[in-house]
């Protein structure tokens, strides 16, 4: 069976750009996902293509899901990774969007995949998204980095170049392969503070999709991503307020972003389990859903 599984081909897109997310280890806070995810809803796009679970996923670590057509009949879902094309008539271009979980196996089919892909449908620029945990407050702007084929992308968005060096996900793979192939490529990076990991963080989508309708040229009704993202910062507020300890750490993690310091060393670190989990008591007791 072919990894790439076609629904249609996509015809007379204009000058596109492919935008790539992937759940899991790149995507704290779901933000990145949810960032492209945004996109894909607000612009209708329709899927095209999908790949076959069977070549890229392990199903003891991203396991099938079974559920229920018509109240009788079980039905099991394969992860998939799918791909659709969003034409934008007033904008420069079209995108075609990309979102899954990040496959288990065969990362560098997976990427030659994708660079086949790009030169089948014309498209002339990758952007990855993905987010990250870092020791950063919540009640700060959601700190940026990235990287680029053209270093003058990365000073034009106004990022901070990452000179982080250590295990990658699929998301720097595939911005790898479509660098070494000639493709334009930029990977994006949002900031998640690691003490509210557990709850998604449409602040941190709302930031990472304000910067790809930067960067494409490509802008989008996000409203209810911005009521979300307020909703967001109110509730994990009042969670750090109910805990004097966790005020006490946000505080410091405060003043380090004033002065520029150091991040806290990790013996001055709350643990991350410890917090999600008294975030999440929080919710429950004040009987709201996810932040």
């Amino acid at each position: 069976m072919q990894p790439l599984t076609w629904d249609h081909r996509p015809a007379g897109l204009r000058a596109p750009a492919l935008l790539c997310a992937f759940r899991g280890w790149n995507d704290a806070g779901e933000a990145a996902t949810a960032a492209v995810s945004f996109f894909s809803s607000a612009l209708e796009g329709k899927r095209f293509a999908w790949t076959d679970a069977e070549e890229f996923f392990d199903y003891q670590a991203t396991r099938p899901r079974v559920s229920l057509t018509d109240g009788v009949t079980r039905e099991v879902q394969w992860p998939a990774v799918e791909i659709f094309e969003a034409p934008v008539p007033r904008a420069p271009r079209d995108l075609v969007l990309m979102s899954g979980p990040e496959p288990s196996l065969r990362w560098r089919s997976f990427s030659a995949q994708i660079v086949e892909l790009v030169e089948a449908l014309g498209v002339q620029m990758v952007v990855t998204v993905g987010a990250l945990l870092a020791e950063i407050p919540h009640t700060r702007p959601v700190p940026m980095t990235g990287l680029a084929s053209d270093e003058a992308l990365v000073e034009r968005l106004g990022l901070k170049p990452t000179s982080y060096e250590g295990p990658t996900g699929i998301v720097g793979v595939v911005h790898s392969a479509c660098a070494q192939a000639g493709v334009p490529s930029v990977s994006l990076w949002a900031s998640v503070p690691h003490y509210v990991a557990a709850a998604p963080n449409p602040k941190a989508a709302l930031a990472l999709l304000r910067k790809l309708e930067s960067l494409v040229g490509v802008s989008v009704d996000a409203s209810s991503l911005e009521r979300a993202a307020v909703d967001y910062e109110r509730q994990v507020g009042l969670a750090v307020q109910s805990d004097p300890d966790i005020q006490a750490f946000v505080d410091r993690l405060e003043q380090s972003a004033e002065s520029e310091e150091e991040p806290l060393s990790s013996d001055e670190l709350p643990s991350g389990d410890l917090l999600a989990r008294e975030f999440q008591r929080f919710l429950r007791q004040r009987g709201g859903g996810e932040a």
